[in-house]
């Protein structure tokens, strides 16, 4: 796997990160580090025993693209984004109905029920179209990776099975949490195979078809 990771790493044209070894039987794989120079890959125990070599330098591969697009730092920034808007949405339902209480006339009384019912329906909804939008970030950089993976190995096909024997494996990962649920090469939870608006991670089947519809000179 360290030789492994060395190589890509070269051939991507950047820094090998730290290589870490998780004592997990469940198959998966992540990578973190706010730049490629702070970076680390963390492979299971499972995924290095049960994957062929081809199979094992598409994973890698797949990290390593993470690393060098920088998804991590894209990542952190959308979480951020996120807090931002809630906390925005609850200043403006705060600002809205301490305003309203300054407001004797009727007009300007109905005016501030209006606005009031506004910003408690932006205060519910502006939080989730944008947890639905970093959702959807967050799928669009594992199709990203997994192409960029796919030029770095010029063997499309080795991620795909690899993605297929992740898909198939049933062994549950204790270190995953629904916070790092996004880091890892396929979902942790085994129960979420159905597409969501609510998934990290794009349905494994249009992953596998994607690989294999691209087409890669090995020359």
């Amino acid at each position: 796997v360290y030789y492994m990771a060395e190589g890509l790493s070269i051939a991507a044209g950047i820094p090998k990160p730290k290589v870490y070894v998780v004592e997990e039987q469940g198959m998966n794989a992540f990578a973190t580090g706010r730049d490629p120079e702070h970076s680390a890959i963390a492979l299971t125990t499972g995924i290095i025993n049960r994957l062929e070599q081809n199979e094992l330098e598409g994973v890698i591969a797949h990290e390593l693209s993470h690393i060098g697009n920088r998804d991590t730092l894209i990542q952190t920034i959308s979480v951020i984004l996120v807090g931002l808007v809630v906390l925005l949405a609850d200043w403006f339902l705060r600002i809205s109905f301490w305003g309203g209480g300054r407001r004797n006339n009727d007009s300007n009384g109905q005016l501030g029920l209006i606005i009031g019912i506004i910003a408690i329906i932006l205060a519910i909804l502006a939080p989730i179209f944008v947890q639905l939008l970093q959702f959807a970030i967050s799928r669009k950089r594992e199709y990203l990776a997994d192409a960029s993976g796919a030029l770095l190995t010029r063997y499309p096909e080795g991620l795909a099975r690899a993605l297929e024997k992740i898909s198939q494996d049933r062994e549950p990962l204790e270190v995953a949490n629904r916070a790092t649920a996004h880091l890892f090469i396929a979902n942790p939870f085994k129960k979420l195979k159905a597409e969501s608006w609510f998934s990290t991670h794009p349905p494994v089947d249009k992953r596998i078809e994607a690989l294999r519809g691209l087409h890669i000179s090995t020359e």
